[in-house]
């Protein structure tokens, strides 16, 4: 988030490692854990509506294909932003609070909260879906593309029940998920950064989407829809292995095991000799 929505006239951070290394300097190691309790309140939500929503559409379309896959999960992306975007909006807003500060001079938000709680008192409703267009333009075509890499990597590596690799195969195919949604539709969670973050310090630049858009490249080029994008990479990949093996390893283990030779297919894995 702060890559994203830097100054680039007055850069703080060259870097993905040097903006980590002036956290920890400037603001101590809690600094690096800012904005944490809005993820830690929604992301519990927001898993269990997308594997839940991905499964029952899968189910509902009838047939297991690359293209019902990519349907599915584009379904569940476009679902949870009623969550996402709240969330991600006042984890930006805690993110850039006391930026460089050891100890915050000026509070605005005692937590995550406390600040989506004030954002709804001066802005009401619509301060709170703040970025909700760029959050659905982004999500919606991530999670297709998250689930259906899932799905045709799985297949590959030959994700069977018994294989004694089927850990590490499952981590692999998830954190590769991962990474390729993130790529597909990076350049929108920039732009939904700098409009969520846009009226921090009281000055607002942008008037939506396309305005942030040809702001952004006319003053700092293409490269600033890259901005932050390999610190993201580095965190899609264990975040995303994580979330797909744990669900996977727990719908596999959860089953009768006379339907674990079966291969049934479940709400993640929709194949008919495989998990």
């Amino acid at each position: 988030v702060r890559l994203q929505v830097q100054n680039v006239e007055k850069p703080l951070y060259r870097g993905t490692f040097h903006c980590f290394q002036s956290i920890i300097k400037q603001e101590s190691a809690f600094g690096l854990y800012k904005g944490i309790g809005s993820p830690m309140m929604g992301l519990t939500f927001i898993n269990a509506l997308v594997f839940g929503v991905q499964g029952n559409t899968l189910r509902a379309l009838g047939k297991d294909t690359p293209l019902n896959q990519f349907l599915a999960g584009s379904a569940a992306g476009a679902i949870q932003c009623i969550i996402c975007c709240p969330m991600e909006l006042a984890k930006t807003r805690m993110q850039l609070q006391g930026t460089g500060e050891y100890k915050l001079k000026t509070k605005n938000y005692k937590n995550s909260l406390d600040c989506l709680v004030k954002i709804y008192r001066k802005e009401g409703l619509r301060g709170i879906n703040r970025g909700m267009v760029s959050t659905f333009i982004r999500e919606t075509p991530s999670f297709g593309f998250y689930f259906l890499t899932y799905d045709c990597m799985t297949r590959y590596l030959g994700c069977e029940a018994e294989d004694s690799y089927v850990i590490p195969k499952l981590l692999f195919s998830g954190g590769m998920s991962g990474i390729v949604s993130w790529l597909s539709t990076y350049p929108m969670d920039v732009i939904k950064s700098r409009l969520q973050a846009d009226g921090v310090g009281g000055v607002t630049q942008y008037n939506g989407i396309l305005d942030c858009i040809r702001k952004s490249y006319h003053e700092e080029g293409w490269r600033v829809f890259t901005r932050g994008l390999t610190s993201t990479l580095l965190r899609a990949f264990p975040v995303n292995a994580a979330t797909f093996a744990t669900v996977t390893v727990f719908l596999m283990y959860m089953r009768p095991e006379d339907n674990l030779h079966e291969c049934e297919p479940g709400p993640v894995i929709q194949q008919p000799s495989s998990l």
